[in-house]
């Protein structure tokens, strides 16, 4: 967890130097140590090395700052994600999402998330009566789009409270709380099942919980399975996980460093 007292990291792909990078803002020099661990075991995780550079900037209220880089953003055909402080005036048959994320990932700027949106929203033109299930959900934001876009049953569940109460929260703050359930859960032991289910979490945790997280996937017309949260180069063999349990990838996106996949029985 790269959240916490007197911590707060944010992330955005730099074009230029092609090139994601992930700041950590602490408050304390006594916190560093603290970022630089958990930057490691992030970069174990994605089977990456990072490159760390420590320096001091101006004081500032960085638990608030950060809102400057996320702004009304069109991700989709339909889908448009709108920060709360930022006005905007929906066009004609446009799903307009309102985001506080909080402490939570999901602002639907990450390229993980925008490509679960683009596959949630032509999921949902091809045929919205089917379930919808969230794994690993953070703020909420794929389960409220999923709601949004009118499928008949969404829920979501993220193993941080924190992540969850901020979900309930986004959810009724964008009127489907009704529509969509939200509970702390982990994918090693997911018992429940949907028509579609989303997984937009790590590479290593794809591979290592491919079993799992295919059996929550409902066999039958209509099921899916989006797979996201993966550098380009570790795609194929996570693809190659889910081949193993009878799956097939009807589509691919690259977003950014990252690929998702669209995947069907």
């Amino acid at each position: 967890m790269l959240e916490g007292e007197g911590m707060w990291p944010t992330t955005h792909f730099d074009a230029d130097a092609k090139r994601s990078v992930l700041k950590v803002y602490v408050e304390e020099e006594a916190a560093i140590s603290n970022a630089r661990a958990a930057l490691g075991r992030a970069g174990e995780a994605l089977g990456v090395a990072l490159e760390e550079i420590v320096e001091p900037v101006a004081q500032e209220d960085w638990q608030n700052s950060w809102r400057r880089f996320f702004h009304v953003a069109k991700v989709s055909e339909r889908i448009v994600i709108r920060p709360i402080w930022e006005p905007y005036a929906p066009q004609p048959g446009e799903v307009v999402v309102d985001m506080e994320p909080g402490m939570s990932f999901g602002t639907g700027c990450h390229g993980t998330t925008q490509a679960c949106l683009r596959f949630l929203d032509a999921l949902a033109r091809e045929d919205a009566a089917r379930s919808v299930l969230d794994m690993g959900c953070g703020s909420g934001i794929l389960a409220i789009a999923a709601a949004k876009l009118g499928f008949a049953e969404v829920s979501g569940f993220d193993n941080d409270p924190d992540a969850v109460n901020i979900a309930h929260e986004n959810a009724r703050m964008n009127g489907v709380g009704e529509a969509s359930r939200f509970y702390v859960g982990d994918v090693a032991r997911a018992g429940a099942r949907a028509d579609v289910v989303v997984a937009n979490i790590l590479a290593p945790v794809l591979v290592e919980h491919a079993a799992q997280i295919a059996r929550c996937v409902r066999r039958g017309p209509g099921a899916a399975l989006l797979i996201s949260g993966i550098l380009e180069e570790q795609y194929a063999g996570v693809r190659a996980a889910f081949e193993a349990q009878g799956f097939k990838e009807r589509e691919s996106r690259k977003i950014d460093i990252w690929r998702s996949g669209w995947l069907e029985l």
